[in-house]
Formats: C-alpha cells, structure tokens, sequence
C-alpha cells in the first residue's frame, strides 16, 4: 500500500536493525552483505496505511537514568562510531523536531509512572539517522527520540511502550532500532550461526504469541536459548527497544517480517499491528 497523509488508520510499530554503524552507505566485503537489510528498510514506507505525522524511535544508543526525549526543533546528528571511511561523518538528516510533542510525551511517561524528561540540546544518533535515512529518505517528517533506561529492565519498556500506545491512532508511527543479535565478538564466527538462529526462532516465536503471553515472555527473555550468548550481560540495549515496540503494539499481533543471516548470525525484524 502506499502511503499517504490522507488514511487515519492506526499505525503498526517496528522492531528493526540499524545495522553496523554508517554500513549502508559505504563500501563493504562482500559488496552485497547489507543489501537485504537495506532492501528491507527502503520497503518498510510502503507497508504503511499512511505517511506518518511524526516517528518516536528508540535506539540502542542512547540510555540515561530515566526516559529523556529530545526536544530540540532541529537536533543535529551525533556521528558515534568510530574508523569509518571521512565521508560516513558527512551524512546529513536533517529532520526536524517536535518541541511540544516531545513535552507531551513526557507527560504521558511520567503519568504512568515512568519519570521522563526532554533534552532540549540532545542529537540524532546514528541508530536513529541511519535506518531512517533508508525509510523516510527525505527527512520531512518530525522525529523524536526517546532513550533507554539504564537499568535496561525490561518491564519498564514495556510499560513506556504501553503509556506511548495511543500515538499509533494519532498517525505516529513507534519504532525501535537495535538488532536481534548484538554481540560484538559473535559477528563473523560460524560457531553463532546455530546459536544465534536458536535465539532468533525463539524471539520470533515470543512476538508471534498472544500479547498476554508475548509480554510474559520478553520480561523473562534471558530464560531464551543463549541469551546471554546473543546479548551478553549488561550489553542488551540493541534489544530493548523492541520491548518498547511490543508494549507499544497493545493488544496487536506480531509477527517476524524480515529474518537472515549477516556476519555468520541470524538477524530478524518485527511489526506489530
């Protein structure tokens, strides 16, 4: 379906992988190894009822003690990776804003218990800039980010993604951006495959499940096959926010729309509708 202003239909929310930092726009060995990835993203506009109004996205880049938004009309891009070709630090999104959504929102946290704030001078990160520069290429539509807790526990992001839920009718689309697997010393060693495709065949099964049991299982994910071989200890921000997309899904289905193997490891993709 195309999207366009013109429908009012709720929005699905997203879990998706942003990736290994500027990856999609440079050179790579093998040449090819991005490409789905990148297919996937581009794709992603047309899979929504309408163009949305404003994006919340949650990276795993970005944690503070408790929830922090970003209230700046026109947040600049923090470039935070490191040995990258010159011209990877030259990437522009110029997206803008949202001062007073950002301000509502905090609102909304703190009044569902979530104390939450907004960072008047805070950036994009690349986990925000870089995935979206694939999806929404012309950098038109607001952008808030909202950070991670530091405490990474998982209830909390569901709940924060719970307290967001009513912004899906209001045309805003939620979007998580981290990656199903995130250990950086599995990336390129065979011995991950089976491991990190037993994790991934469990995620998916647990965002397919009823949101009941879906929720029960995402707050006791370390329980999954190799978690903490996918997510090593206290390095499992690239899966949070995918408990903010789930809580922010309600009572909606999930299901696994892009799943491959990159760098040895299984890689996959959520929505939630």
């Amino acid at each position: 379906m195309n999207a366009n202003h013109a429908s009012s239909a709720r929005m699905p929310t997203y879990f998706v992988p942003h990736g290994a930092g500027p990856c999609f726009f440079m050179d790579w060995k093998p040449a090819n190894t991005w490409n789905n990835m990148a297919a996937f993203l581009k794709g992603i506009r047309n899979e929504l009822p309408a163009l949305p109004e404003a994006i919340v996205l949650v990276s795993g880049h970005w944690l503070e003690i408790d929830f922090r938004l970003t209230g700046n009309a026109r947040p600049p891009l923090i470039y935070d990776y490191y040995g990258f070709p010159p011209h990877t630090y030259e990437l522009e999104y110029p997206a803008p804003g949202k001062p007073e959504l950002a301000a509502s929102l905090a609102e909304t946290l703190s009044a569902a218990g979530l104390s939450a704030s907004v960072d008047v001078e805070r950036g994009y990160d690349h986990g925000v800039f870089i995935p979206l520069k694939l999806m929404f290429p012309e950098a038109d539509i607001p952008v808030i980010q909202l950070s991670l807790r530091q405490d990474l526990n998982p209830e909390a992001h569901l709940n924060a993604g719970r307290a967001l839920a009513p912004l899906r009718d209001q045309g805003i689309l939620i979007v998580g951006s981290g990656m199903s697997f995130h250990n950086m010393r599995g990336y390129g060693d065979p011995r991950f495959t089976p491991v990190s495709h037993a994790f991934d065949e469990w995620l998916s099964a647990a965002i397919s499940a009823v949101p009941a049991q879906r929720d029960a299982l995402l707050r006791d994910w370390e329980q999954a096959p190799h978690a903490r071989l996918c997510h090593p200890p206290r390095a499992e921000e690239h899966l949070l926010p995918l408990m903010v997309a789930a809580g922010a899904a309600a009572e909606g289905r999930g299901r696994r729309v892009y799943s491959e193997i990159i760098l040895e490891t299984a890689i996959s993709a959520f929505r939630f509708d």
